[in-house]
């Protein structure tokens, strides 16, 4: 029996998780999470026991001098839960961590028993992808679910992926099973420019969580973040001529396979969104924002710094339309979401190529 002292009878709680590794392209839906804990002040509660799910020669543990006394940090995941003021108050409970090395199904049922005592009502999971797509156009995000119901009325896809997993396909179909609604919101990261941070992939997942869940996420600098990012590939991209063609041939790519989505709805929805953020009463207290919960520690990603993308190899073949579910060209949600240079996590960097499907 799990007993949670300390934290208070939740209010119409969801659980947003994310996991650094093979389903964390660009550190893309770990920063989401991060932010979310940063923004809204997350208050950590319970810590998975390390022993349990990581090989520690995989992912190390770090050491750290606090006043001259030096401590280990375990590379573990988290959960940590916030309430969002308001007319309408809700709370999260955010998950983040590293892919585990082992035991997974020990690991979600671990989640799940966390989930079922908060009375968690639905479970998110983010993940980001490599894909080709480029960099100027805007991130395309996926939403999938394996419960039928929850895809018609949710407007989302049905999984119908078939290949290799990672834990973000583990945990969706675990809480399936165990009756709990669950949905994957997948980001699309340019393949050749894959190492993190990706801002912009990020800020995609936001606007994305935000519409499913109906509430209005503090993007702080986020923006102007992903801005910056842009303007930094274009560059770079700018300095080599292949890189350049290349990034042209997405776009006509993309521009010619999305030209019926530039549709009324999807402008709508748009504009509802820039609508929301202009609503008077968001100050303290309102709509979208936390009440002020402590100073307990939440997790930060430090990771910066853009290196030069490399040379464009000959792309992949054409996948079949299951592959590309949900619209993102050439490579969908887990099989080619290995990250690319995921924090915390060694091995990862030798899944980046190698994963060419996706989980939908």
């Amino acid at each position: 029996m799990i007993e949670l002292e300390g934290v208070p009878e939740l209010i119409d709680p969801v659980m947003v998780a994310a996991f650094e590794g093979w389903n964390d392209a660009g550190d893309a839906a770990s920063t989401a999470v991060a932010h979310l804990d940063r923004e809204w002040k997350g208050e950590v509660f319970a810590a998975l026991d390390a022993e349990d799910y990581y090989d520690f020669q995989v992912n190390r543990p770090t050491v750290f001098l606090d006043n001259g006394v030096r401590k280990i940090t375990w590379p573990t995941t988290r959960l940590s839960v916030v309430r969002i003021g308001g007319d309408k108050p809700r709370d999260l409970v955010l998950v983040r961590g590293i892919e585990p090395s082992m035991r997974w199904r020990s690991f979600c049922n671990e989640l799940l028993a966390f989930a079922h005592e908060l009375g968690v009502e639905m479970v998110v999971i983010l993940g980001a992808l490599l894909g080709d797509t480029p960099h100027t156009r805007p991130v395309p995000v996926s939403g999938v679910t394996s419960d039928p119901d929850l895809a018609r009325t949710m407007d989302l896809e049905e999984t119908r992926y078939e290949g290799p997993t990672g834990i973000v396909g583990i945990l969706q179909e675990a809480c399936t099973h165990a009756g709990v609604p669950a949905v994957s919101l997948w980001a699309a990261v340019p393949h050749y420019v894959s190492q993190p941070p990706n801002p912009k992939a990020t800020l995609a997942l936001l606007n994305r969580l935000e519409d499913l869940i109906g509430l209005r996420i503090p993007l702080g600098e986020l923006p102007e973040d992903a801005r910056a990012w842009q303007l930094g590939v274009d560059q770079l991209a700018a300095e080599d001529s292949e890189v350049a063609e290349y990034v042209q041939t997405l776009e006509e790519a993309r521009d010619t396979a999305e030209l019926p989505e530039a549709s009324g709805e999807a402008i709508a929805r748009e504009f509802e969104r820039y609508l929301r953020r202009r609503e008077p009463g968001t100050g303290p207290g309102g709509p979208g924002v936390a009440t002020e919960g402590g100073d307990s520690p939440f997790l930060r990603d430090t990771g910066s710094g853009r290196t030069r993308p490399p040379k464009p190899e000959r792309p992949a073949p054409e996948p079949s339309p299951e592959e590309t579910a949900g619209g993102t060209t050439g490579g969908t949600a887990e099989g080619s979401a290995g990250s690319a240079g995921s924090a915390g996590s060694a091995e990862d960097s030798s899944d980046e190529g190698e994963n060419g499907d996706s989980e939908k």
